[in-house]
């Protein structure tokens, strides 16, 4: 049987971790992109993404772990919601450390490993048009990038796209001159009515900074973050950035050094706009009889309010890599097995994120009481937090009220809503009526 030949066209996660998957089971595999791995120092910021402990295990297998957690990572995430005189605050470990690396440094790091792995990189703009003439040269083509027209290629899963806009405005950039937590986590904090924000330690170009992932409101107090220009008016943009943490994320707001703060390397720290989120079918059969496959962001694309993306990407790739070591033949049974392995997740991380944002902007009275309710028990929150490593696990429990009240009661001596209700009965209709 000849050599099997895979093409890749995208160099982010989910195109290098497939690619060096497949190398360590020594297949052909090019991929193509526009960018080379001196180019990224250069870059604007590509993203905000901490990594989950089960990707950092996926790096580990893949030999490409460089940033072991123990030293690299964070250990949990404290929790802010911000209503009444006496906000909740609670606290949920991590089983084992997560860990955010600036995109920068990342990405060519990991390209580096699969060139001294025998992987090919061509380095040109591909067209949607491309991706023909470049499967006569594989046995599939795996699409990994939703830039430009690549995300029209595959058709929409309109049962899994229920919006057709950005539900938030966002602004996203790395920070130095604020203060470590006495515990190295993420935080997320909850303004009902204005927005969330995630703080990430996240390491970069001048060592460990904090991405501050702000997701505002659209017709909100904070969405003005998303289009006041760092670049017009550095200060002017600093200035009105602490005014609004200040009003709503306090616990941030305590810890930041005027005088130091600012973005962490240049103006390139900082990234405005929106993402739609979308998930589109899993391949198309082109002309040729060949599949073309959907992986990673062209495939499904979240809101990077739960940071589940690169995580989900990372997952899927490394399923997908399995099946094509495993089977000669790639044709529709073959992305049918595909899809049985992976979906669970990726389409996890879809429903879930997709419900969050919904709860967070509508804050639903049920949804209100779970939140009371985890404040109240830290075993309820440990195994919250550590299940942002499994999204499916976290659709599992809020996929419906029941399934959320079963949950409760599985994981917690207390009854589901009562007394959770009963033991914070105050803070929980001040959740409420400042959503009113």
């Amino acid at each position: 049987m000849s050599r099997k030949k895979i093409g890749v066209i995208g160099a982010g996660t989910a195109g290098l971790h497939l690619g060096l998957y497949l190398r360590q089971h020594d297949v052909d595999v090019t991929i193509f992109t526009d960018r080379k791995p001196e180019d990224y120092a250069g870059m604007r910021l590509l993203n905000t993404v901490a990594h989950h402990a089960v990707t950092c295990d996926r790096e580990t297998a893949l030999g490409v772990n460089h940033w072991p957690g123990d030293k690299w990572g964070y250990f949990g995430h404290y929790y802010y919601i911000g209503v009444g005189p006496q906000p909740l605050r609670f606290f949920g470990d991590l089983h084992a450390p997560s860990r955010a690396i600036d995109y920068r440094i990342y990405q060519p790091r990991l390209m580096a490993d699969f060139l001294a792995r025998g992987g090919k990189i061509e380095y040109r703009e591909i067209k949607g048009e491309d991706v023909l003439s470049i499967s006569a040269g594989f046995d599939v083509v795996v699409v990994c990038t939703g830039k430009g027209p690549f995300g029209q290629l595959f058709q929409l899963d309109a049962a899994h796209s229920p919006f057709d806009r950005p539900q938030r405005a966002l602004c996203v950039g790395l920070f130095k001159g604020i203060k470590e937590n006495p515990i190295r986590a993420v935080r997320m904090s909850f303004a009902p009515g204005a927005g969330e924000m995630i703080e990430i330690p996240t390491w970069t170009f001048n060592g460990l900074s904090t991405a501050l992932v702000m997701e505002n409101h659209i017709g909100g107090d904070l969405e003005i973050l998303s289009k006041v220009k760092y670049d017009e008016n550095p200060r002017a943009f600093l200035d009105l950035l602490i005014e609004k943490l200040r009003k709503h994320y306090p616990d941030c707001a305590a810890l930041i050094d005027e005088k130091e703060f600012d973005l962490a390397n240049s103006p390139l720290d900082i990234l405005q706009g929106g993402v739609t989120p979308t998930v589109r079918k899993s391949h198309i059969v082109l002309e040729d009889g060949k599949l073309a496959i959907a992986l990673g962001d062209v495939h499904s694309v979240v809101d990077p309010v739960l940071g589940q993306g690169a995580n989900a990407a990372s997952y899927a790739a490394v399923i997908l890599a399995e099946e094509i070591v495993k089977q000669n033949v790639y044709d529709e049974r073959f992305i049918e097995l595909v899809n049985n392995r992976r979906n669970d997740r990726v389409l996890g991380a879809s429903r879930w994120t997709n419900f969050m944002l919904m709860g967070l902007k509508e804050l639903q009275p049920e949804f209100a009481q779970f939140i009371g309710a985890l404040s109240q028990n830290r075993t309820l929150a440990d195994i919250f937090t550590d299940n942002f490593n499994y999204p499916e696990k976290q659709w599992d429990v809020f996929a419906s009220l029941s399934r959320m009240q079963s949950w409760l009661e599985e994981t917690s001596s207390q009854s589901p809503l009562n007394i959770s209700l009963a033991a914070n009965d105050r803070r929980v209709s001040d959740l409420l009526a400042a959503n009113a």
